[in-house]
């Protein structure tokens, strides 16, 4: 039974639903009784798995790389079916979603900051305009531009070169040298489109201090400019040059004052990146004896790395209805109902090649997913893409959830060929 606004089913349209958040908003927006319609290309559509068509009231077929004539298309399909609200899955997708629902007079972000949730150079400015704490940085067009620029703004090494427009880690490196700074600019420039959907990225890449110090994510709902915080998630990262994230860990085992420091400035960033009704994800650092977070970047989107399921599996919040709430004109439901802890880790391999073998461990409170099988290929480990599956792991507290995740990580069994 489908909830109505009057007598009127409400509906929702997301811009393009195929990606890792996807399927929590199908899902918040079927347990909200809303219909979901989706804006993709026409040759993506046909890829969607028979799961996620069975979820759709119907498809708005455009060209997402032509911003203009997509905004346009959707525009008119989304007055046509009478469209309640306006969703964003993607990263780079998030500033057309914005400006849809800007066209449309729907609850959105502010479309003169739409940029700041996809480009990172102009979320720093954002940010550091709003006197929001961010890496010390430059942003350069050439190897040899960056060693300049660093030299002349005496940036401390090391440093992480990213590309201006990209996600999953892509093109990030931790350079400690200064020779290692072309091959590292010249790795984030060697993405010109974004896949699967062929949009033009800006072949600038962002060049800021590495911040020492835990990693954490803090997302954040935004109704009418309120902001709402959401639990804070410890995350876990590798240590060489790449930096892959392998996992998460909610509740963030921190003190109240600590916790509650992380989610006020994951706000402020939040407000300054212009997120007004919507949810952003910010990713944050707190150097050793500072206890001030620094802001490494922030996106106007559900987070990634099944974050909404860890989050939900430990307080009982699912993020995806709370902002679909909030485009619903709603208030969103971000009070903790659960009291317990959730850690997942992400299965890595070692190294490219073809899978020979995958077992992991039958635990109690642990499940596994596999996204391989023996004879695929795998990817080498230098970006979040080279995940071929995931462990999650619930206990009463996060200490035990992550002893749990952890001692399923390794008692798994990963051969390549």
């Amino acid at each position: 039974m489908h909830r109505t606004r009057g007598n009127v089913t409400a509906k929702i349209f997301v811009v393009e639903p195929l990606g890792s958040s996807g399927r929590f908003l199908t899902a918040a927006a079927r347990d909200l009784g809303a219909v979901v319609y989706a804006g993709t290309h026409k040759d993506i559509h046909d890829t969607y798995p028979a799961g996620l068509r069975a979820e759709l009231a119907g498809v708005c077929r455009t060209d997402l790389a032509d911003p203009g004539r997509a905004l346009d298309d959707m525009e008119a399909f989304c007055r046509a079916e009478g469209v309640d609200a306006v969703a964003a899955c993607w990263e780079l997708l998030t500033p057309l979603a914005t400006r849809l629902a800007h066209r449309l007079g729907l609850p959105g972000n502010d479309p003169d900051l739409a940029e700041a949730s996809r480009n990172k150079i102009a979320m720093a400015a954002a940010l550091e305009a709003a006197g929001v704490s961010v890496p010390r940085a430059v942003v350069a067009g050439t190897g040899d531009e960056a060693l300049a620029l660093v030299r002349a703004a005496e940036l401390a090494f090391p440093l992480v070169i990213k590309p201006a427009e990209q996600g999953g880690s892509w093109g990030v490196s931790v350079v400690g040298r200064p020779d290692e700074v072309r091959a590292a600019v010249e790795a984030a420039q060697q993405y010109t489109v974004a896949a699967p959907h062929g949009l033009a990225l800006d072949p600038r890449v962002i060049v800021q201090e590495y911040v020492d110090g835990p990693e954490y994510s803090a997302d954040t709902v935004v109704q009418d400019g309120k902001p709402f915080p959401l639990p804070v998630v410890r995350k876990h990262t590798t240590v060489d040059a790449h930096r892959i994230e392998i996992g998460h860990t909610c509740p963030a085992p921190l003190p109240h004052a600590a916790a509650h420091e992380i989610q006020a400035v994951a706000a402020r960033a939040a407000l300054a990146a212009g997120i007004r009704n919507g949810v952003a994800h910010t990713e944050l650092k707190v150097p050793p004896g500072s206890g001030r977070p620094v802001v490494i970047e922030t996106g106007a989107r559900l987070p990634g790395g099944n974050i909404c399921e860890v989050v939900e599996h430990a307080t009982g919040i699912s993020e995806a209805r709370a902002y679909l709430r909030v485009l619903l004109g709603q208030a969103p439901e971000t009070t903790v109902r659960r009291d317990a802890a959730c850690a997942i880790r992400f299965l890595v391999p070692p190294r490219a090649g073809v899978l020979r073998t995958l077992r992991t461990a039958d635990l109690p409170n642990v499940y596994s997913e596999f996204t391989v099988r023996p004879g695929d290929p795998l990817r080498a480990p230098v970006d979040n893409s080279c995940r071929i599956g995931h462990v999650i792991a619930t206990a009463p507290n996060p200490a035990q959830a992550e002893l749990l995740a952890d001692r399923a990580i390794s008692q798994t069994t990963i051969e390549v060929a």
